[in-house]
Parts: C-alpha cells; sequence; structure tokens
C-alpha cells in the first residue's frame, strides 16, 4: 500500500490509478498512449460500424472512403485555398477579439459599467447577425469575419473580466499602499497577474471561433472549407462533408497544443 507521506513525485510515478487524482500530473508517457488509444478506439468503431454494414454509407461512409474524398478534394478541387481561406478567416476574427476583448475585459474587473450589456449581446446568436452583416458589409471576407469578432468577442470578455476578478484584492491594495496610480496598478500588477489565465481563455476561444466557420461561410461564401461542406451536402456527398469537419477539427486541435505549448514556455511555474 503507497503511504500517503510520500512525496507528489513518487506519487505521479506509481503505478496503477495514482493518475486518475485530480491535479495529479500524468506521466508524459501515459498521456501520450491515452490520446493515440481514444483515437483509434473511435477509428475501430467507425470501422466497425461501416464495414460490417451496420449503417448505410450514406449516412456514414467508411474511413476509406472519406479518405479518398480527402485526396479528391485536394488533387482535384483545390481544398488547400479552402483551408487558407478560412484560416485567414478564423484567425482574423479571433484576434480583433483578442486585441479589443482583453483590455476591455479588464477594465470590466473594476467597472460594472458595461457588464449588464456584454452580457447582454453575448446571447444573441452570430448566425443571427448574418443577413445584417451582408446588408451593412457585404459578402466579402469582411462579413465572415465580422461573424466570428462577434461570436468570440462578447465571450472573451466576460472570461478575462472573471479571470482579472480572481486576483488577490491583497496585491492590489499593496499598490495602491506604495503609491501606484489606477492605470499603474492596472498595467504593472493586474494585468501580469492575469496573463496565465488570459492566455488559458484565449486558448478556449479560438476552439470557439473555430466552430462559427460554417456558419460564417454559409451564405454568400465562394471558398473556404465551410462552403465546401455546404456544397458537399447539396451533392450529398458524405465522405466529403466528413472530411471537412474532421479538416476544422485538426486545425482547430493544432491551434489549441499551439497556445499550451505557448503557456508553458512563458508561465511555466504555473501547473
Amino acid at each position: 500500500m503507497l503511504n500517503d507521506r510520500e512525496p507528489k513525485n513518487e506519487r505521479a510515478s506509481w503505478g496503477g490509478g495514482d493518475f486518475l487524482t485530480p491535479r495529479e500530473p500524468i506521466p508524459l508517457g501515459l498521456y501520450v498512449a491515452l490520446s493515440v488509444a481514444s483515437f483509434v478506439l473511435l477509428l475501430a468503431l467507425w470501422a466497425v460500424l461501416t464495414y460490417g454494414r451496420l449503417i448505410d454509407p450514406l449516412f456514414l461512409p467508411t474511413p476509406g472512403r472519406v479518405f479518398q474524398a480527402g485526396l479528391d478534394l485536394f488533387l482535384d478541387l483545390g481544398f488547400a485555398t479552402d483551408i487558407v481561406a478560412s484560416t485567414y478567416r478564423v484567425m482574423s476574427g479571433f484576434l480583433i477579439a483578442a486585441v479589443l476583448g482583453v483590455p476591455i475585459g479588464l477594465l470590466m474587473a473594476a467597472e460594472a459599467l458595461i457588464e449588464p450589456l456584454m452580457g447582454f449581446i453575448r446571447y444573441m446568436p452570430a448566425s443571427a447577425f448574418i443577413p445584417l452583416f451582408i446588408l451593412w458589409l457585404g459578402i466579402g471576407d469582411v462579413e465572415k469575419i465580422a461573424i466570428i469578432f462577434v461570436g468570440s468577442f462578447f465571450q472573451l470578455v466576460l472570461m478575462v473580466a472573471v479571470v482579472a476578478k480572481n486576483v488577490h484584492k491583497d496585491m492590489l491594495e499593496t499598490a495602491y499602499t506604495l503609491g501606484a496610480r489606477r492605470s499603474q496598478v492596472v498595467r504593472r500588477v493586474l494585468l501580469p497577474a492575469s496573463l496565465p489565465g488570459i492566455l488559458d481563455t484565449l486558448r478556449i476561444i479560438v476552439g470557439w471561433a473555430w466552430t462559427y466557420i460554417v456558419v460564417a461561410e454559409l451564405v454568400a461564401s465562394s471558398s473556404g472549407i465551410g462552403y465546401m461542406i455546404i456544397s458537399a451536402q447539396r451533392m450529398l456527398r458524405t465522405a466529403s462533408i466528413i472530411f471537412g469537419i474532421l479538416t476544422i477539427g485538426m486545425l482547430g486541435l493544432v491551434t489549441d497544443y499551439a497556445f499550451k505549448w505557448l503557456h508553458r514556455k512563458l508561465f511555466p511555474w504555473v501547473e
């Protein structure tokens, strides 16, 4: 039996079920193995259901058929261009939301003036703004970037405000006691203390931004992953639809791990 007085690092390296303990670090090898196993199990279930003819191929094609559809998209239909277009729209909308949303969220930690307004607007679905944005902005990239911005900005502002409010009040009071002005407290105390949480918030929001790309490209588009998915739906090309969805998932996973890597590099002391 493992002694409860043993150091945490010994507990983390112990076999058995210790990796299920809340906030206990998972060994890297086990983390990778579990991650790969989850994908393998999903692929195996998919293969059993499709190759075993348990589901009509019209509704769920086989993994091989989806892979072939992906090759056709890249080789014959210029899918790489669609990926670049969608990535540009997602990253543009997300970055604009981040540049504007982080400062406003920090200010909201001290001011309740705009918090009710932000809370009110964030419940409005981004897709409902499509007709207005087409009317105001046309049917180009600006309209699609605006949809992603609206879907990201208001959620980001409130989440950053929550992160900033969780900064220890003692830190702020100490800065005021030492004679710091309000702007100095925000810039030199509140912002540095909030940065790890803000980066985690940005990682979550960029995932949401990717989910809005199909909505953004739903109307009046001639390129993008969402446009390809809608076009494939009209032609009942289910394999292409699934490949497009998987592509969005992979792109989102790449950005997610990029933010995780950046967090480890910038804030190695944060668990």
